[in-house]
């Protein structure tokens, strides 16, 4: 059974940093490019990221360029997206996909003062 379970989402002060994790289990995590996408509310789901397969390309949301950066561990089994100066329009819930679109249950970032 495939299973994405994010976590490190949470409330902070704009210009804040947090780093997501997403802990992938029931495929072969080492083979497939993954994604991170977001759902801000009342409205649609956005593509933030890509890494590929061997974690040596990677592509982002131009709004998101220079700010958050993604990264993988094969050998555990992870992918992360470190995210800095963040916003209040980063205000979504995160979640991470894998090849086929399969997503997690999330992780509530709200960036507020």
């Amino acid at each position: 059974e495939v299973q994405l379970v994010e976590s490190g989402g949470g409330l902070v002060q704009p210009g804040g940093s947090l780093r997501l994790s997403c802990a992938a289990s029931g495929f072969t995590f080492s083979s497939v490019r993954m994604c991170w996408v977001r759902q801000a509310p009342g409205k649609g789901l956005e593509w933030i990221s890509t890494i590929i397969a061997r974690g040596d390309s990677v592509s982002y949301l131009d709004s998101v360029k220079g700010r958050f950066t993604v990264s993988r561990d094969n050998a555990k089994n992870t992918v992360f997206l470190e995210m800095n100066s963040l916003k209040p329009e980063d205000t979504a819930v995160y979640f991470c996909a894998d090849a086929v679109g399969r997503r997690g249950q999330g992780t509530q970032v709200t960036v507020s003062s």
